[in-house]
């Protein structure tokens, strides 16, 4: 299983950690961010097909941040992807 972690930008969430394996997400954990929030989007995404995930979640923003950690965390898919 690979490992990932992303420093997202413009959220209160410092750093997203995330694993993929076949394609599908693992163990995705939010360091700082919305407590109950991205606890349940971690719960949801677990087994995710991960660019599903990423069609699903980018542009997704919070308030007037233009942004979001649901955001940031598809940019952080999309570039484990891409490489």
């Amino acid at each position: 299983m690979e490992q990932y972690s992303f420093t997202p930008k413009g959220v209160c969430a410092r750093k997203i950690d995330f694993e993929m394996e076949d394609g599908k997400l693992h163990n995705v954990k939010f360091t700082g961010g919305c407590d109950g929030n991205t606890k349940a989007i971690s719960k949801l995404l677990e087994g995710a097909d991960a660019a599903h995930t990423v069609e699903i979640l980018k542009g997704n923003i919070c308030g007037f941040k233009g942004t979001s950690c649901a955001d940031q965390l598809a940019i952080g898919i999309e570039q484990a992807l891409s490489k």
